[in-house]
C-alpha cells in the first residue's frame, strides 16, 4: 500500500443539495478507492451516510443492494469484475447502545481484519473504532444544516 491517497482522492468538501448528489460524490469516492482502505462515514441520524455508502459501492463496481447493515452488523458485496476489491460495509450503530460492550471486540470479531488485503471496509458509525483495522483510512463526515435537505460533507486521508 503507498502512502500517498489514491489517484483523484485528495482531501475535500463539498455541499450535498440532493440524494443524488450524495451517490455521485460516493461514486467518485469509490473509483478511486483499492483493496486494503477504510472508509469511516461519521454523522447524525440521516445526514447520509447509507446513501454516500450506496454510492462508494457503484463507483467501486459491487453487488448487492447497500442497505443499513444495523441489524446485521456487516454485509459483504463482491466485486463484480476480477481482481477489484469487495465492499464490506460495517454499521456500529446498534452497539453503541451498551455501554459495557467492547465496541472494538465486537469490531474485531467480524474478522474484517482478515480480509483488508481484498477489500475496501466502509463503516458507519465507526469514528474512534474503525481507524484501528488500518493506519490507512478516509475520514468522511456528512452534517445537516438547518434545513432538513440541506448536507454538506468534508473528506480527510489519515495516512501512516
Amino acid at each position: 500500500m503507498s502512502d500517498a491517497a489514491a489517484p483523484g482522492l485528495s482531501d475535500g468538501a463539498a455541499a450535498l443539495p440532493t440524494a443524488a448528489d450524495t451517490v455521485a460524490l460516493g461514486a467518485e469516492l469509490g473509483r478511486g478507492l483499492r483493496a486494503g482502505d477504510v472508509v469511516v462515514l461519521t454523522g447524525p441520524l440521516g445526514a447520509g451516510k447509507t446513501v454516500l455508502a450506496k454510492g462508494i459501492a457503484q463507483g467501486m463496481d459491487v453487488d448487492g443492494p447497500v442497505t443499513s447493515p444495523t441489524y446485521v452488523l456487516a454485509r459483504v458485496h463482491p466485486a463484480r469484475r476480477p481482481g477489484a476489491p469487495a465492499m464490506i460495509h460495517v454499521d456500529m450503530y446498534r452497539l453503541l447502545d451498551d455501554p459495557e460492550l467492547d465496541l472494538l471486540g465486537e469490531l474485531d470479531s467480524l474478522d474484517l481484519d482478515t480480509e483488508l488485503d481484498d477489500a475496501v471496509v466502509v463503516v458507519e458509525w465507526g469514528e474512534g473504532l474503525a481507524e484501528r483495522l488500518s493506519d490507512r483510512h478516509l475520514d468522511v463526515r456528512l452534517h445537516r444544516g438547518d434545513d432538513e435537505t440541506e448536507r454538506t460533507v468534508t473528506w480527510r486521508w489519515n495516512l501512516p
